[in-house]
Formats: structure tokens, C-alpha cells, sequence
């Protein structure tokens, strides 16, 4: 197993205390053991790549890191203080976005309400008392956000339906990261999209971590993965059996490690 390094632009020297840590995370759904005993760091402005076949657990651990489930035991850690979150939205207050394969956008509303969805900009004054919402803010802020991030829409005034597949991808990813000031979770924010489009979210994370956030990227794009991450966790049957460092490994050995062809 590779032994962890400092992600790309920090010095190996510093001590870092990681953005969120995990210790002996285990889930259990009845019988079966879904997480057990996993273990892991992001540091900050790192990328770590989370990979494994299919019922590998990849998924539940996610859901364990946003909020959505909590571990059956083992403890979670934000900027080394421990917290239990009770919801995603405790963990979006703390700056821990979630981007999951099955986008959680609205279609039917515009793009702007999408990238303001539960933070919605309130008019000023008795408007704003009785719930009307600042659409002229929450389109200029959206468009701001996008064009910093080289997302190109015609406007954030149309609905999310008349977006393509790529675009509706791009602005769960923008959303993330506007409101992400942690740590961003993509969970296989590709599996639908194009090459084209696959290597567009590519430059989106690149760009997430320049803007000084950290990403958990869980991909079965392999070739992306390894172009895009400072480290590969590699979960099998519910475990962590290996903390990669990319330089010390190629596509083939990552696969290896997936399928548990490594182990031997």
C-alpha cells in the first residue's frame, strides 16, 4: 500500500489538519455490513478519488460523509472537531456539498432558482417578510458563479429542462461548489455524460480546487480519476484496502486493486 503524501501545492513539511476524517466508520443494514472499520483523510485543496466494483460500498459511504445516513458506529471529524450529522443539511452547513448521480435539480425551475434551492435570495423590506424572492439577485449571483467557473448557459433565466444532459451536470457541480466551502462529494458526476462533457466536470474539479475546496471524487472513469486525483482509496467489500499515491501507480494498478487481483 502507497503511504500518503501532501496533495498537490502544499508543502509534504506542514502538518495539515484534514478537512474531514473518518475513524472506523462502520454500517450496518441489518445483517449485512455495508462500511466496515473504513478510514480515510481529505486534506485541504486535495482531491481524493474514491473507486471500487459495484456493492463495494462506495455509495453508503457517501451518504455517511453528506449526512444522509448515519454510521451504525465510528467517528467523524470536520477540521479535526467532531460532529455527528443528523442531516445533510448540517453538513451543508458546515460547507459539505453532495453531487450524486441522480441529480437533485428541479427541472421545472430556472437555473438560477436550481443554484439558489433552499438558500433563496428574500426582497427587502415587507416583500421580503412575506416570502417574496429576489429573482434579479439570485440570476445575477448565478451568473457570476458560472462564468468564473467557464460554465457557458445562454441564460440562468431558462428552465433546467431546456439544458442538455452536460449542462444540467454542470450546474449540480456549480451549485457544489458555490455553497461547498469544505469539501465537495461527486458521486459519479460523469456516468451519464459524453466524452466531451466528462472532461468539461473534469476542468470543474480542477477548478473547485483551485478556488480552495477539497473534493471526494467516486468515479469508475479510471483514466480521469488518476489525471485528476493526489490520492485513490480503494474500497472492497466495505473496506479500505489501499491508500494509493498517484504517482505510484498506473490505470492497470488501480483496476487491479478494484477487482482484489492485487491482493494476491
Amino acid at each position: 500500500m502507497s503511504t500518503q503524501t501532501a496533495p498537490a501545492g502544499l508543502a509534504s513539511d506542514v502538518e495539515q489538519t484534514p478537512v474531514i476524517e473518518a475513524r472506523n466508520i462502520t454500517k450496518y443494514y441489518g445483517s449485512l455490513v455495508a462500511l466496515d472499520n473504513v478510514s480515510l483523510t481529505v486534506q485541504p485543496r486535495e482531491i481524493v478519488g474514491l473507486v471500487g466494483d459495484n456493492g463495494a460500498g462506495k455509495s453508503t459511504l457517501v451518504k455517511v460523509l453528506a449526512g444522509a445516513h448515519a454510521p451504525s458506529s465510528g467517528d467523524l471529524l470536520v477540521d479535526g472537531e467532531p460532529c455527528a450529522f443528523r442531516s445533510p443539511l448540517e453538513a451543508r452547513k458546515l460547507g459539505i456539498e453532495t453531487v450524486y448521480q441522480e441529480l437533485a435539480l428541479s427541472t421545472e425551475l430556472t437555473v438560477a432558482e436550481n443554484m439558489y434551492l433552499g438558500r433563496e435570495l428574500r426582497r427587502r423590506g415587507a416583500l421580503g417578510r412575506i416570502g417574496m424572492v429576489n429573482k434579479r439577485a439570485m440570476a445575477e449571483g448565478s451568473a457570476e458563479r458560472l462564468t468564473e467557473l467557464g460554465i457557458r448557459i445562454r441564460s440562468t433565466k431558462v428552465p433546467c429542462r431546456s439544458l442538455s444532459g452536460g449542462q444540467r451536470q454542470a450546474i449540480a457541480v456549480a451549485r457544489a461548489i458555490a455553497w461547498g466551502s469544505r469539501l465537495v462529494l461527486l458521486d459519479e458526476p460523469t456516468a451519464a455524460l459524453g466524452v466531451e462533457q466528462q472532461h468539461h466536470v473534469g476542468e470543474l474539479v480542477e477548478n473547485v480546487r483551485a478556488a480552495g475546496t477539497s473534493v471526494l471524487l467516486i468515479s469508475h472513469n479510471m483514466p480521469q480519476v488518476h489525471a485528476l486525483c493526489d490520492r485513490i482509496l480503494v474500497l472492497y467489500r466495505g473496506e479500505i484496502i489501499a491508500n494509493l499515491t498517484k504517482s505510484d501507480v498506473t490505470v492497470q494498478d488501480i483496476v487491479m486493486w478494484i477487482t482484489g487481483a492485487a491482493l494476491q
